[in-house]
């Protein structure tokens, strides 16, 4: 019966959200400012950001609080991740008398509604996502079930123990793939101690107990510390009302202190060359170093750039210096991963172990040389071309729009960011890059990767090679 109610819920989603891609379609070509959100402040200090359609009877929240993995003890990494999976693992008995529910009978329950909800954490943040149609029976009655979850998982230790065999076996799994190994050794190597570099291993998840996530959730998931975003066919009135009840479970403190301060990442001060001896076909490969905050004013100019060197796909300078001229990968990427804190720059493909080095060198070679000059007044034009024109689709259903909507809410972007950015794109010139990429990237200072191969190279003649490499692009 479950089976065909999921897939009942799902068919019904996709059909309505196939009309809201049309609907977005049509205002965004006809107005870009057809997305006003309202912001306020609710008396338990949760913060709401509101758009208010009645383009399609669904409506979206997302709720998110500062409790990614940032806010993990380094000797329990992973218990961010394991905390979100175990609130959907089942809920106590309900403060207003409800029976307890363990995991298959929320997956009925959500069925019976045709709603859904969802709970993940990321590096930043942990996130609460409920869908649902809007009318007011079902809305209520899935606003109702969510605010269990919120506010009352049971996490429940019979289960735990068996989540946490099956996550130990994943891990072992991970440990054997060279693209597991490269990207620990990444973000340890761009990170150091840093929060951000932190990843779970068998050792971690050993230490993590429903003890600490009781204690985790009483910390850091209060309604004080909470961002709402809400799209779709409710009114202020009723976003408020719907914000409240979402958050009615969880305990108030009587104060909300502010949360422990997270160290900026450092910067790097030399360039690290890791080789690590792997037996595989194809050997991985990073190269990056920290980027920028999220807030950082560079992100208009960075994210132009980066296009035109390496996140165009196939019309890129790393794709066509590394690839098409030289062969030396089948594909290659560059991207930036800006959080709260500065997220990673990096570049990263795969390729022969025997070409290792020269795809290496290349690749540095046209980073610097994209450091030190900029893009081309044609390159800049194909790179506006192709973001500004793709802009319209990043608000095409509400899935979408909820994403950005939550991403300005998390990162305290102006409340007109949608409706200035198409502007703020387009007044982006080739000096604004050379001089933004300048700032933040020093390409003889990187970290390099490289997994695979049977016999690891010496970090120090790598460290120099590459040093020289990047002097004269």
């Amino acid at each position: 019966m479950f089976t065909l109610k999921k897939k009942a819920r799902h068919a019904l989603f996709a059909g309505v959200t196939a009309l809201v891609g049309i609907t977005a379609m049509t205002s965004m070509t006809s107005a870009q400012a057809a997305l006003p959100i309202q912001h306020w402040t609710l008396a338990n200090g949760a913060q709401i950001y509101l758009v208010a359609t009645n383009a399609l009877p669904i409506v979206d929240v997302q709720v998110d609080f500062d409790a990614g993995s940032r806010r993990d003890p380094a000797a329990q990494a992973g218990l961010a991740s394991t905390t979100s999976a175990m609130v959907e693992k089942g809920v106590r008995a309900g403060s207003n008398g409800e029976p307890a529910l363990d995991q298959n009978a929320l997956g009925e329950a959500w069925a019976d509604l045709g709603a859904s909800f969802d709970v993940s954490a990321g590096t930043d943040r942990t996130s609460y996502s409920l869908r649902s149609l809007s009318d007011p029976a079902l809305l209520n009655k899935a606003v109702t079930l969510a605010s269990r979850e919120i506010g009352e998982p049971a996490f429940p230790d019979d289960v735990w123990q068996r989540e946490r065999e099956r996550i130990n076996a994943a891990i072992k799994e991970a440990n054997t793939k060279p693209a597991t190994i490269a990207g620990r050794a990444f973000a340890q190597a761009v990170y150091g101690v840093h929060p951000y570099g932190q990843e779970v291993t068998e050792a971690t998840l050993a230490r993590i107990d429903t003890a600490a996530m009781r204690q985790r959730y009483e910390q850091l998931i209060v309604p004080c510390r909470a961002k709402l975003s809400i799209v779709g066919a409710v009114t202020r009135a009723e976003a408020e009302t719907l914000a409240t009840a979402l958050l009615s479970r969880l305990p108030a403190p009587q104060a909300c202190a502010p949360l422990p301060q997270i160290a900026p990442v450092a910067a790097l001060t030399a360039p690290k060359d890791e080789r690590i001896a792997f037996d595989s076909a194809q050997a991985h490969v990073f190269i990056g170093q920290p980027g920028y905050p999220r807030k950082d004013p560079d992100h208009f100019a960075l994210t132009l750039g980066n296009y035109v060197l390496g996140g165009g796909g196939f019309v890129s300078r790393l794709t066509n210096e590394v690839r098409e001229k030289r062969g030396l990968t089948y594909s290659i990427y560059s991207g930036f991963a800006p959080g709260l804190e500065a997220g990673a720059f990096r570049i990263g493909f795969q390729t022969r172990p025997d070409q290792a080095d020269d795809a290496v060198k290349m690749s540095r070679e046209v980073l610097a040389r994209f450091v030190a000059e900029g893009p081309t007044a044609s390159e800049l034009k194909a790179a506006k071309d192709n973001v500004i024109g793709g802009f319209p689709l990043l608000l095409d259903s509400n899935r979408k729009l909820i994403g950005n909507v939550a991403n300005i809410a998390w990162h305290d972007l102006p409340l007109d960011y949608l409706d200035t950015w198409t502007a703020r794109m387009n007044a982006v010139t080739a000096a604004d890059i050379k001089a933004a990429f300048q700032r933040k990237l020093q390409p003889e200072r990187m970290v390099t990767v490289v997994v695979g191969g049977k016999d690891a190279k010496d970090p120090k003649a790598a460290n120099a090679a590459n040093a020289a490499a990047v002097k004269t692009p």
